[in-house]
């Protein structure tokens, strides 16, 4: 069976509430991950989830261990998340970059996807940064170096633009998405549908290794209940990951 390492998706809510002279607080986490893991349990996956607190000690720190896993997903998660654990950041101790060894990864053999969201790419705020990184290397798109979301409220719908493995049998009318992460192509990778006028599923290859980038959410809020409930959801996770490990 092959394994897929899924870090990301996940966040807390630390909410404050005022009611007149008095206040309190409210704390909540979230998980938005569950979609995409069925999916890929469904086309025969083990998915080896590490939520985003979980990073600093769970997700790997050296190339053997990342090479336990087929591919490895990167959803809604920044690069200071991967880059400062606790020992770099608070005493400041020496650690493996594993944006360096992710990259590392694929020029070996591996499989990348990032997925979209608002710790992704560039980020809200330009804070998830990866095209600071040893990552931008390994990814089918150039990240902005400027807040790179692309907020449509309204609702804005992919367009196919190239006949793929990745996109066989999956209807070519696809459900609106409620935003994303804008980039600009690679000349060496190769786009298969586009988002408005930028690159929505876009893919590469890189050494020895694939990559892959989808540049929305694989779940709410940018991918709305019409995308995480469409029929061909799961197919196309599947055969997206499919590509990637073949």
């Amino acid at each position: 069976m092959k394994k897929v390492l899924l870090a990301g998706e996940t966040w807390f809510k630390h909410t404050l509430h005022v009611k007149g002279f008095d206040t309190f607080t409210e704390s909540s986490y979230g998980e938005g991950a569950g979609w995409l893991k069925d999916a890929l349990k469904e086309g025969g996956y083990e998915v080896n989830h590490v939520a985003n607190h979980m990073v600093v000690t769970d997700f790997p720190y050296t190339l053997e261990e990342l090479q336990e896993y087929d591919v490895i997903i990167l959803s809604d998660i920044g690069s200071n998340t991967l880059l400062l654990p606790e020992s770099t950041f608070q005493q400041s101790k020496t650690n493996p970059n594993r944006c360096e060894l992710i990259k590392e990864y694929v020029l070996s053999g591996g499989a990348f996807l990032m997925i979209g969201g608002y710790m992704a790419f560039t980020g809200i705020d330009a804070k998830s940064r990866y095209g600071e990184t040893a990552i931008k290397d390994i990814l089918p798109v150039v990240c902005l170096e400027k807040d790179d979301r692309v907020e449509r409220p309204e609702g804005i719908t992919p367009v196919v633009v190239k006949d793929h493995e990745v996109l066989e049998g999956v209807d070519k009318n696809w459900p609106h998405f409620l935003g994303y992460n804008k980039t600009i192509l690679k000349d060496d990778a190769t786009l298969i549908a586009t988002i408005g006028d930028d690159p929505f599923i876009a893919l590469g290859e890189y050494g020895k290794g694939k990559s892959a980038a989808f540049t929305s959410d694989c779940a709410p809020h940018w991918g709305p209940k019409e995308f995480v409930e469409w029929k061909d959801y799961n197919k196309f996770w599947i055969n997206l990951v499919d590509w990637l490990t073949k």
